[in-house]
C-alpha cells in the first residue's frame, strides 16, 4: 500500500486526505440523518399534550431532543401569539433545521468534484516527467517508459476511487434530506393546525359560557 502511494507521487497525499474527510462526513451524516433521530415517533403527540405555559426547562429539553423538537419548541415559544405569527416562527425554525441537516454535504460534494481533478493533475505531472525522460534518454527503454506511464496513471485511478463513492453517498444523503424535510413539514403543519383547532375550541367554549 505504501509503495502504491509513493509511486503515485505527492498528489496522492491530498487524495488520501480527501478520502479520510469524506469517510468521516459519511459516518457522521449517516448517524445524524437517521429518520427516528430527526423525526422521533410520537413526539408531536407528546408535545401537544403538554400544559401551557411550558416551563423553560422543558422547552430547552424539547429543543435539544431532536430537529423536530427544535421546530416544535419554536412553536410553543409563540403559542400565545397570533396563528400567523406562530406559523411563521415554525416555518423559520424549519428552514434552520433543514440547513443544519445539510451540514457538511457541500464539503462532500466538493470532494467528489475535486478528487478526479487532483488525480488528473497527478497524471499530467507524471506524464511531464515521462516525456522529460524521453528527451534525455530517448525511447530505447520502452519498459521503463511504460512503467513511468503506469505510475503517472495511479493518481487518476486513486482520484476516481475516492470520487465515485463520495458522489454516491452525497446523492444518497441529499435524497434522505428531501425525505426528512417533507416529514418535518408535515409534522410542523399538523402542529400549527392542532394549535388552530385548540384555539377554535377555546373560543367556542368561551362564547357558550
Amino acid at each position: 500500500m505504501l509503495s502504491f502511494i509513493q509511486a503515485g507521487g505527492f498528489l496522492m497525499w491530498p487524495i488520501i486526505l480527501c478520502s479520510i474527510i469524506a469517510l468521516g462526513i459519511a459516518v457522521e451524516r449517516y448517524w445524524t440523518l437517521q429518520y427516528n433521530r430527526v423525526v422521533p415517533e410520537g413526539l408531536l403527540h407528546k408535545t401537544l399534550s403538554l400544559r401551557t405555559p411550558i416551563e423553560p426547562q422543558k422547552l430547552k429539553a424539547l429543543e435539544k431532543h431532536s430537529p423536530l423538537g427544535k421546530i416544535l419548541a419554536a412553536g410553543l415559544q409563540h403559542s400565545q401569539s397570533d396563528i400567523e405569527v406562530l406559523s411563521a416562527r415554525v416555518e423559520d425554525a424549519g428552514r434552520h433545521v433543514v440547513h443544519d441537516l445539510e451540514k457538511y454535504l457541500s464539503a462532500l460534494g466538493t470532494i467528489a468534484a475535486i478528487t478526479p481533478l487532483l488525480g488528473l493533475l497527478g497524471t499530467v505531472v507524471g506524464m511531464i516527467d515521462v516525456f522529460s525522460s524521453i528527451m534525455l534518454q530517448g525511447v530505447g527503454q520502452a519498459q521503463a517508459l511504460a512503467g513511468g506511464i503506469a505510475t503517472a496513471l495511479l493518481t487518476t485511478a486513486a482520484g476516481l476511487m475516492v470520487a465515485i463513492p463520495a458522489m454516491i453517498v452525497h446523492r444518497y444523503f441529499q435524497r434522505q434530506i428531501d425525505t426528512l424535510s417533507i416529514a418535518l413539514e408535515q409534522q410542523a403543519t399538523a402542529f400549527v393546525e392542532a394549535m388552530r383547532l385548540s384555539r377554535g375550541k377555546r373560543s367556542a367554549s368561551l362564547e357558550a359560557a
